[in-house]
């Protein structure tokens, strides 16, 4: 019975504490008041992402670099990819397209690459470009002919949504940790795959790699963007500790190799079935090099 109550004292106490999903709600008299935390609630607040620890090279027993494909139709990953539609919700919630596009055009975040590799940056510049779609009418287009000025209502613009992106991927470094005797995963990079802006309305869509994000720049703007968490409203989730902890299905579509790191598809062509055996072919390669080292 002691531990009974032992238990139901430990939830009420973390419940108390971790009871941020619209904080003040209880309290608000108006609401505008709602979301807003307390001077008291932030004297208290020490809400910042849990740091990575230092790994010296010289503890790393071995790595392995890997490159996967998180798909947002399964319904594990459905906290990456809604809410879609955000006239009617509250603005406390946003998809992660959502919260890295408005990071990216606020400034916040301005580690953008335009490769996994992060060799080339992405200026705010390209990314509006790639982000959005103008394009003329023909009776625009006639207009400019006749040499007059082109009429607002004849120009068309586009913007990509979060109900474009169809996958995200992410690129990662497993390794052992000799010091812990541990195998761990650091998260590098992300990247949002939707279709390109001007084939957007084509039957045919050209779908492209948006932007990488360098994980461990962006990982305060992730941590302050709150995921729906359906079992419990009042303990959301951030998008940092979803994609720190693995807390989505994702196959791996390319690693590190001899090969100029060439993909799965390059070498098992046409054949859907041998591709995702080798994706855990090589989960598990990864894995055995762990129990393999209790072994000896």
């Amino acid at each position: 019975m002691n531990v009974k109550f032992f238990i139901i004292a430990v939830v009420f106490i973390s419940g108390g504490v971790t009871s941020f999903g619209q904080s003040n709600l209880l309290n608000a008299k108006t609401p505008d008041e709602i979301g807003l935390k307390s001077i008291a609630q932030l004297d208290s607040d020490n809400d910042k992402p849990l740091s990575y620890g230092y790994v010296h090279d010289r503890d790393v027993l071995m790595g392995k670099t890997t490159w996967e494909i998180i798909d947002l139709s399964e319904r594990i990953n459905f906290a990456l990819y809604f809410p879609i539609d955000t006239a009617n919700i509250g603005s406390d919630r946003r998809s992660l397209y959502d919260v890295l596009t408005r990071a990216m055009k606020s400034g916040e975040i301005t580690e953008v690459y335009t490769d996994s590799y992060f060799n080339t940056k992405k200026s705010l510049q390209d990314i509006q470009a790639s982000l959005t779609r103008i394009d003329t009418t023909d009776a625009g287009r006639e207009q400019i002919n006749a040499g007059n000025k082109i009429s607002d209502e004849y120009i068309l613009k586009q913007d990509l949504s979060a109900a474009d992106v169809t996958e995200y991927k992410i690129k990662g470094y497993w390794y052992f940790d000799k010091r812990q005797s541990e195998l761990k995963y650091r998260l590098l990079g992300i990247c949002p795959v939707t279709p390109d802006v001007y084939s957007i309305n084509s039957e045919v869509k050209d779908y492209i790699e948006l932007f990488w994000v360098f994980f461990p720049a962006a990982r305060d703007v992730l941590h302050d963007a709150k995921a729906f968490n359906e079992k419990n409203s009042a303990m959301p989730i951030s998008f940092d500790q979803i994609l720190n902890s693995r807390r989505f299905n994702s196959v791996i579509y390319k690693e590190e190799n001899v090969y100029g790191d060439r993909t799965v598809e390059e070498y098992m062509k046409d054949n859907a079935q041998k591709q995702l055996l080798e994706s855990e072919r090589v989960k598990d390669k990864i894995r055995n090099f762990e129990s393999d080292m209790w072994n000896y």
